[in-house]
């Protein structure tokens, strides 16, 4: 089973975080859309023996285009792969696009997950992120949405500076009082060449301080759990049979393609990238070229990239994968970097799998890039 991602570079405005490649001026949106269904037909042949399991709209801001112009591109998919019954096709929405008619349109359309970026229930937060929708409309979309949707996941931000622990848990109380089964939980992140990291400099915004952010991770963790959601990967809780079918590919080394100006794909052996700009990108499509750069991974680039998936989920790190598909080489080091986690209480093995004990899942990342190889393979 496969997954196709369909990057819609277009936003209302930039967030002060956000360092997704996107565009605020909509002037090349219908010539988008068309290159976009152009790029679906073009690599057709990359999938000719894979069978297209999910759908996914990300972007920018995916719930700025028309119905008409989603549907478009669903049929794009349906007319160039082979897909199964029933697939799992999400949207992310911002809440100002969802209002009832949109939500309406939208259930009346093969989409049937919503991805909503709430952020916060604060209109300060709401503020301070320069996000395009209020408080109000953030609790309005959910009110509509679901009457409608069963699935739908909301995101949320942790760590923002200035919010104290009630107010995170509020954030997620509130969040919970809508019954939505999945939830995507970040923490404020300082990417350089944002507003938000200029900000910072000049001292208008304060720092986001980490011993914060992960009282806030731990926080939600315990909610969350206590609420009968599963934390199946470090950013993601869901209720059983919920789990985001599309980002769980990513994690279980599944292949994906993915159409679009910045889209990344994955086929097992390789990664490629389409290039981050929408004029040079719509320039290639009208010469019918591919406008992506492709690298092979090495033996070490797929051990480390294993290394880091796994220990960021509930599936861990299989040793005996390791030994198998990577030698007895890669699995000594990695039993020798581990060892000093697992005297830690940060690691732990479990069935010949490795996994992140409580306290070490927030520090899952770094801990992986301890445990990645880098002159072997």
């Amino acid at each position: 089973m496969s997954g196709i991602y369909i990057h819609i570079p277009f936003c209302k405005q930039a967030c002060h975080y956000c360092d997704f490649h996107f565009s605020t001026s909509l002037k090349k949106k219908d010539e988008m859309v068309l290159a976009l269904a152009k790029e679906l037909a073009l690599r057709k042949n990359e999938f000719e023996d894979e069978v297209v399991e999910t759908i996914y709209f990300g972007g920018g801001t995916p719930s700025i285009l028309e119905i008409a112009d989603l549907n478009f591109l669903i049929d794009a998919v349906y007319s160039n792969y082979n897909v199964i019954d029933n697939p799992e096709i999400t949207i992310e929405a911002n809440p100002d696009d969802l209002t009832g008619t949109r939500i309406t349109e939208l259930s009346n359309s093969p989409i049937n997950r919503l991805s909503i970026g709430i952020q916060s229930f604060f209109e300060d937060d709401l503020k301070l992120m320069n996000r395009a929708h209020n408080s109000e409309e953030a609790r309005k979309c959910l009110e509509i949405a679901t009457q409608y949707f069963d699935n739908i996941s909301i995101d949320l931000i942790y760590g923002v500076p200035g919010m104290s622990n009630d107010k995170w848990l509020q954030n997620v109380e509130t969040a919970l009082s809508f019954n939505v089964p999945h939830i995507s939980s970040y923490a404020l992140t300082v990417e350089p060449k944002t507003a938000l990291h200029t900000f910072i400099q000049k001292g208008i915004i304060a720092q986001p301080d980490d011993e914060v952010a992960q009282e806030h991770f731990h926080l939600l963790v315990d909610k969350l759990e206590e609420k009968g959601f599963i934390h199946y990967e470090l950013s993601n809780f869901g209720k059983e049979n919920y789990f985001s079918k599309n980002n769980s590919s990513y994690w279980l080394d599944k292949k994906y393609i993915g159409i679009g100006p910045s889209a990344h794909s994955y086929n097992g052996i390789s990664r490629s990238w389409n290039i981050s700009n929408n004029t040079l990108y719509l320039k290639s499509f009208g010469e019918n070229q591919l406008p992506s750069e492709t690298e092979t991974l090495t033996l070490t680039d797929r051990y480390n990239e294993y290394v880091m998936t796994g220990l960021r989920t509930i599936w861990g790190i299989s040793l005996e994968r390791i030994e198998q598909e990577f030698g007895k080489s890669f699995l000594d080091y990695l039993n020798q970097q581990a060892a000093k986690y697992i005297e830690d209480h940060l690691l732990f093995v479990d069935d010949n799998i490795l996994r992140t004990t409580k306290s070490g899942k927030f520090l899952s990342d770094g801990i992986a890039s301890d445990l990645f190889l880098l002159n072997l393979g």
